[in-house]
C-alpha cells in the first residue's frame, strides 16, 4: 500500500492564499503534481462541492477539506501549516492546520480506514500540538504515518494511549433511575471519511468524560459494524448526527431521538448528549418510527425546508435515469424513423419484425422500436418521482402509494407538479400509518399490506376527487384562450404566451396545454394557412430552452454554483434539450424552482417571440434538432433557440449569485443534508 503522505505533500508556515478556495486549490495542485491525481481541477471541484455542502473548519484551528473522486488515483493527505490562518467556517476563528484528504472513487476499505484514522487523530490535543511543534516536513510525515497506522508508535507513546482511565463521578443530572444514562449514537457524513469518525470520537470521548454509557456506530464509506440489538434495546435514547439517511433505521424504532448535522456532533457533543437525556425523560419527545427512514417528526433540528428539499431531491435522483434513457431513445426514434414515427410506432412494433419490415423499411422499424421504448420509459417519470418522494418520507411502505399517486397524476394530466403533490401526500399518509400504536401481530402486515392499500386509496382518491376537475377546467380555459388570441392575428403575442407556458411547469398541465394546442393545429394546417406550423415551431423551440439553459449554466458558465449532481444532470440535459425533452430541466426546477422556473420562462418567452418574428415553421410535432428537415428556415430556428438559451442561462446564474434563497420554514441558512 502506498503511503498516504510524503514530504512533497507537506507545507510548513506558508501562505497559500487569502481564502479557503485558494488553499484547497494549492493543495489539490500539490496532490496532482506528485502524480497522485490525474486532474487537479477535478479534485478541487469535488472538495469544493463538499465544502459548499458544509464548511470543514473545526474548533481548535483545524480544517479538513476532503473529497472522494475518480480524479484521485492514490489515497493522499496534503498538509499545510498556514501562516496566517484562513477562515474555513469554524466558530472559533481561522484554521492554521489544514489537511486535504483525497480518496479515489473506488477506494477500498483499508484505504478508507487509513484516511478515517487521521480524522480521528485530529480530535486529540496531543496530535495537533505535535503538528504545530513539528520542525521539518519529515516530522509531520512521521506523525501522520503513526496516526494512520503506517508506522508503529514509540513505546512511550503506546503507554500514554493505553494508560488506565481515571474513574469519573457521574453528575446526578446524567442519571436515569439511579444509573448512568445509556445513549447510542449514529454518525454519518456525505463522503463517510472524515466527519463521520470525528463526530463518533467526539461523542465517545465526551460520554467517557461525563461517565455515561455511550456507544457510537459510525456509518462510513468502508461500511459499518452495527451496534448489537441488545445494546439498542437497553438504550434510553439515540443520537443521529448525520448528513445522510441512517442505514437500517428500523433497529432504533421507538427510541427517543435527537437529530442534527454530523458537524454538530463534533462541535457540540456535550449539548447533544444533554438533549438526548432530556428526551429520554420526555414522553412527548420525537421518536424513531418503525417504518421511516428520516422524517420531519423525528428531527429536532432539521427544518421543514431542509426535510422537504431532501425528499424532493431523493425523488429526483431516482427519476433521472427514466428521463435520460427515455429521452435519448425518443430522439433516436425520430432520427431513425423520421418526424412522423409517432403516427403508428406502436402498430409497427406489434405487426412487424426484422424479418417482416414495414413499408418504411428498416429505419422506420428501428425508429419505432426506439421511440416506443423511450416513450414507455418516460411514462415512468412522474410515478417514479412521486414514488421515491414518498419513499424518502416513509421508507419502503411509501413506495407503492407514491407510485400509484404519481400514475393518477398522469391520468389527471397534472404533470410533474401533480407528481410532487402526490408523492408528498402519499408519503405523509404512509408515515402517519406507520406511527400508529398497533398490536404486535398486526405490525407485520403494515408495511406490505395495510400501508400500501390504505395509502394508495387515500392519496390517489384525494388526487382524483380534488385535483381532477380544477386541472381539466384550467386546461380547457387556457386552450380556448390561445385559440381566440391566434385568431386575432397577434401571432407574436401567441409566441410570447406559448413560450412562457412551455417553460412554466416543464411537462405539467400548462406545458401540455400549449403543446396540445400546437399539435391539434397541425391537422388543420394548409399551404394557405401556415399559422399552425408557426405555432408548432415556437412551442418546440421554446420547450427546448429550459434543459439547454440549465446545461449551459451548470456545465459551462457557472459550474461552482451547481452541485456535483446538478452538473452531471447538466451533461444529460444537453442531448435532452436538443431532442425537445423539456423534462431534462426538472431536476434543476425541483431543487430550486423559484430561480430556475422564472429564468426558464424569460428565455422561453424570448425564443417564442423570435421564432414567430422569423417566420419559422415546423411540420413535425416533436424531435427538436433531430427533425431539422421539417424546420424552415432551420438557421432561424437555431438562432431563436440560441438567444433564448443564453438569456435564460445568464438569468439563472445571476439569480443564483445575487438572489439569496431562504428555504421553506427557515429564516436563516439551513444545514444541507447530503
Amino acid at each position: 500500500m502506498n503511503s498516504a503522505i510524503t514530504t512533497e505533500l507537506v507545507s510548513l508556515d506558508v501562505s497559500l492564499g487569502a481564502d479557503k478556495s485558494a488553499v484547497i486549490t494549492a493543495l489539490a495542485q500539490r496532490v496532482a503534481g506528485t502524480g497522485r491525481a490525474t486532474d487537479a481541477a477535478g479534485l478541487y471541484a469535488a472538495a469544493w462541492a463538499r465544502e459548499e455542502q458544509d464548511e470543514t473548519g473545526l474548533p481548535g484551528g483545524i480544517a479538513i477539506p476532503h473529497a472522494k473522486t475518480a480524479a484521485v488515483t492514490v489515497p493522499s493527505l496534503a498538509f499545510a501549516r498556514l501562516n496566517p490562518g484562513v477562515d474555513f467556517g469554524a466558530d472559533d476563528g481561522p484554521a492554521d492546520l489544514v489537511f486535504l484528504i483525497a480518496a479515489p472513487a473506488d477506494a477500498d476499505e483499508a484505504h478508507l480506514g487509513m484516511l478515517s484514522s487521521l480524522a480521528r487523530a485530529l480530535m486529540t490535543d496531543e496530535f495537533t500540538d505535535a503538528l504545530r511543534a513539528a520542525v521539518t516536513p519529515d516530522d509531520v510525515v512521521s506523525l501522520v504515518r503513526i496516526a494512520v497506522g503506517e508506522e508503529e508508535a514509540a513505546p512511550a507513546e503506546i503507554a500514554a494511549v493505553t494508560a488506565t482511565p481515571v474513574a469519573v463521578t457521574v453528575d446526578d443530572a446524567l442519571l436515569i433511575e439511579g444509573r448512568p444514562a445509556r445513549i447510542i449514537a449514529v454518525t454519518a457524513c456525505a463522503t463517510g471519511i472524515a466527519h463521520t469518525f470525528m463526530a463518533a470520537d467526539a461523542l465517545t470521548a465526551t460520554g467517557r468524560e461525563l461517565g455515561i454509557d455511550l456507544v457510537v456506530e459510525p456509518q462510513g464509506s468502508s461500511g459499518y459494524k452495527p451496534i448489537p440489538q441488545q445494546v439498542i434495546d437497553d438504550a434510553d435514547a439515540v443520537i443521529f448526527a448525520v448528513d445522510v439517511d441512517v442505514r437500517s433505521p428500523e433497529r432504533f424504532a421507538g427510541k427517543p431521538v435527537i437529530r442534527s448535522a454530523v458537524k454538530r456532533g463534533i462541535e457540540q457533543p456535550k449539548q447533544m448528549i444533554a438533549e438526548a437525556i432530556a428526551a429520554s425523560r420526555d414522553p412527548q419527545a420525537a421518536r424513531v418510527a418503525a417504518t421511516t427512514q428520516t422524517t420531519t417528526a423525528e428531527t429536532s433540528s432539521e427544518s421543514a425546508g431542509a426535510a422537504v428539499k431532501r425528499w424532493l431531491l431523493t425523488g429526483v435522483s431516482y427519476m433521472i435515469p427514466f428521463v435520460a434513457g427515455g429521452g435519448l431513445l425518443i430522439a433516436l426514434g425520430f432520427l431513425l424513423g423520421g418526424y412522423n414515427v409517432t403516427d403508428d410506432a406502436a402498430k409497427v412494433i406489434t405487426d412487424n419484425s426484422l424479418w417482416q419490415l414495414p413499408a418504411g423499411g428498416l429505419g422506420q422499424y428501428l425508429g419505432s422500436v426506439a421511440f416506443m421504448i423511450g416513450k414507455t420509459s418516460m411514462g415512468f417519470l412522474v410515478p417514479a418521482l412521486a414514488g421515491y418522494i414518498a419513499f424518502a418520507i416513509a421508507d419502503r411502505p411509501g413506495i407503492a402509494p407514491g407510485f400509484v399517486a404519481g400514475a393518477v397524476a398522469l391520468l389527471m394530466n397534472a404533470g410533474f407538479i401533480g407528481g410532487i403533490a402526490g408523492g408528498l401526500l402519499a408519503g405523509w399518509i404512509a408515515w402517519s400509518l406507520g406511527r400508529l400504536d398497533l398490536p404486535r401481530w398486526l405490525r407485520g402486515l403494515m408495511p406490505v399490506v395495510i400501508v400500501p392499500l390504505i395509502g394508495s386509496i387515500v392519496a390517489s382518491g384525494i388526487m382524483i376527487l380534488f385535483l381532477g376537475r380544477p386541472i381539466a377546467a384550467l386546461m380547457e380555459a387556457m386552450t380556448n384562450g390561445l385559440n381566440d388570441l391566434a385568431g386575432t392575428g397577434a401571432i407574436a403575442v401567441v409566441g410570447l404566451i406559448v413560450g412562457i407556458m412551455m417553460c412554466f411547469d416543464l411537462g405539467g398541465p400548462v406545458n401540455k396545454v400549449a403543446y396540445a394546442f400546437a399539435v391539434a393545429g397541425l391537422g388543420t394546417a394548409t399551404t394557405a394557412n401556415s399559422t399552425p406550423y408557426l405555432i408548432m415551431a415556437a412551442v418546440m423551440c421554446a420547450g427546448m430552452v429550459p434543459p439547454l439553459a440549465m446545461a449551459l449554466a451548470s456545465t459551462v458558465l457557472a459550474r461552482r454554483l451547481f452541485s456535483p449532481v446538478e452538473r452531471e444532470n447538466g451533461k444529460a440535459a444537453w442531448p435532452l434539450g436538443l431532442a425537445f425533452i423539456s423534462e431534462g430541466a426538472i431536476p434543476f426546477a425541483a431543487a430550486d424552482p423559484f430561480r430556475v422556473i422564472p429564468a426558464s420562462m424569460i428565455g422561453g418567452a424570448i425564443t417564442g417571440v423570435l421564432s414567430m418574428l422569423f417566420g419559422v415553421t415546423s411540420r413535425a410535432p416533436h424531435g427538436g434538432v433531430f427533425v431539422f428537415f421539417a424546420l424552415d428556415p432551420f438557421w432561424a430556428f437555431l438562432l431563436s433557440l440560441a438567444i433564448g438559451t443564453v438569456v435564460s442561462a445568464l438569468v439563472v446564474v445571476a439569480l443564483k449569485k445575487w438572489a439569496r434563497r431562504t428555504p421553506l420554514g427557515e429564516a436563516v441558512a439551513e444545514p444541507v443534508a447530503a
